[in-house]
């Protein structure tokens, strides 16, 4: 058996019809363990060098094949093991919607692969750039988690975020994957631009300017701490607001800004509750603005998800309502459907969606914010930078989720919006991770799940705009789409010579 596997896992094994490359089972395999090591790479593993070994695997298994069937299969092959995994967070709350949403992201990357005709291995990038963008807006207006570039973060291929976005980061693994199937083929022109193309664009992200330093800011990220794997609507919201003053006690003046998590303040209308007196209390003892993210009433069957700004002399000066909400997590799409097979009892009413950019004006400067789920979307940090963001501030709130997987997916994408914007970002959360992120990527600073910790840091107050900022992630895509179109169109170009058969079947 394991001899066997083994000449399925490097291609070596017997085919009945030399024109059909690899069998149904080596395929399968094959992409099962491109799958496994693509998702090595996504936090919380973040082996960023597996997730480069996956994505060759999956090319040259898509060089090994004929037929859109075939292709298809070791799409979904791929599919099912990193997204099996990098989603498996989502079988806590509800078994179905985990099978599911794996079953859509399956669909969209094994979609993407049937592009890569046998011999098109140029359309390999392209193919991956398509699979992330449809997943960045598809379905719901997309959800990216265990998405390819956060395996990315820890690597050399990440700086190069700053010139060309998260996009320009997937093609850079389709292009190592490039590399490595044309050396494996002796193609060695093929394989040296390849490697040319990545070392060119890594070098344009260290080197890309376009932002400043305009001042410092002390910063206290806040995370009060408490249980984790408990739902919000069965929390107890007073002893979480109590954490989070209990904790702020540990802040130390001078500070400039305090940073509490979303969803920390949980009440009617928060203007004249006693909640939002005992913040206006905490900003004029610190003689500090206090941004706080607020759950409160907007009728009957809705609410808001917002986060509020008090300025030192505590009166509320700002205010950003969530843009993205959370699909089945904050909002029930097709909810007059979904009720009649699915308890809803979890999410009994919906989140009224925000609009404009995510930009608090406040006494301590001008700060984006992207809430939670938002962090994973790099339109909303773009935006806010376009509109004078100096430091972008996630507050987010992960205590529904008992393991560490989407805290630690929720950091990798702030380490990806810093190095995309060239700002400074601030992460809190009520039970980890609270975080302080360089525009370099590097976490210079976080805290432990489920601890009460206070983060203070002095960071840099920013300006202007990268690559990334001024021209988005619509690039990547447009040239994507037609590399994929021609990899389709253009005649196949068979090979001079067929390998031999190695065997009977």
């Amino acid at each position: 058996m394991i001899p066997a596997f083994l000449r399925w896992i490097t291609g070596h094994t017997p085919v009945i019809h030399p024109e059909n490359g690899l069998g149904w089972r080596a395929v399968g395999l094959r992409g099962l363990a491109a799958g496994l090591l693509l998702t090595a790479s996504v936090p919380p593993f973040g082996w960023w060098i597996l997730g480069l070994a996956g994505a060759a695997l999956l090319a040259d298994t898509l060089m090994r094949v004929d037929g859109w069937r075939m292709r298809l299969l070791a799409g979904a092959a791929t599919g099912l093991t990193l997204y099996g995994v990098g989603w498996f967070w989502m079988s806590e709350f509800s078994a179905i919607g985990y099978v599911l949403a794996v079953i859509i992201e399956i669909a969209i990357l094994s979609l993407a692969c049937v592009t890569v005709a046998k011999h098109r291995l140029w359309a390999v990038p392209g193919a991956l750039v398509l699979a992330e963008y449809a997943r960045d807006h598809f379905p719901f207006g997309g959800v990216p988690l265990a998405g390819l570039p956060l395996g990315q973060v820890g690597g050399p291929l990440a700086p190069a975020a700053r010139l060309g976005g998260q996009l320009l980061v997937v093609a850079l693994i389709g292009a190592v994957a490039v590399a490595v199937v044309a050396a494996r083929q002796r193609r060695m022109v093929c394989a040296a631009a390849a490697v040319v193309v990545v070392l060119a664009c890594v070098l344009g992200g260290h080197v890309a300017g376009g932002t400043h330093k305009t001042g410092d800011l002390v910063v206290a990220s806040v995370q009060g701490g408490g249980r984790r794997g408990l739902r919000a609507i069965y929390s107890d919201p007073n002893r979480v607001f109590l954490a989070q003053l209990q904790a702020s006690a540990k802040v130390r003046a001078p500070v400039d800004l305090v940073v509490w998590p979303e969803d920390v303040i949980d009440v009617d209308q928060v203007t004249g509750s006693p909640q939002a007196e005992d913040v206006a209390r905490t900003a004029r003892e610190l003689n500090a603005t206090v941004v706080a993210g607020i759950v409160e009433d907007a009728g009957p069957d809705h609410f808001a998800n917002a986060a509020l700004a008090w300025n030192p002399d505590g009166t509320i000066t700002a205010r950003y309502d969530k843009v993205h909400r959370v699909p089945y997590g904050e909002y029930i799409p097709f909810r007059g459907l979904v009720k009649h097979f699915a308890n809803l009892d979890a999410v009994p009413r919906d989140a009224i969606a925000g609009h404009g950019p995510g930009i608090l004006k406040t006494a301590a400067g001008r700060f984006g914010v992207a809430i939670s789920y938002e962090v994973f979307f790099s339109d909303r940090a773009r935006i806010a930078t376009r509109h004078g963001a100096e430091v972008m501030l996630v507050p987010t709130n992960a205590s529904s989720f008992s393991t560490g997987q989407v805290p630690a997916q929720e950091l990798g994408a702030a380490r990806l919006r810093a190095m995309e914007t060239g700002r400074w970002v601030v992460q809190t959360a009520p039970t980890g991770y609270s975080a302080v992120v360089n525009p370099n990527g590097h976490v210079l600073a976080h805290s432990d799940l489920g601890a009460q910790d206070v983060i203070q840091r002095t960071v840099e107050r920013r300006a202007g705009q990268t690559p990334a900022t001024r021209l988005g992630d619509g690039l990547p895509a447009l040239v994507a789409l037609p590399a994929a179109a021609a990899a389709l169109a253009l005649p196949r170009r068979e090979p001079s010579e067929v390998e031999p058969v190695l065997g009977p079947a």
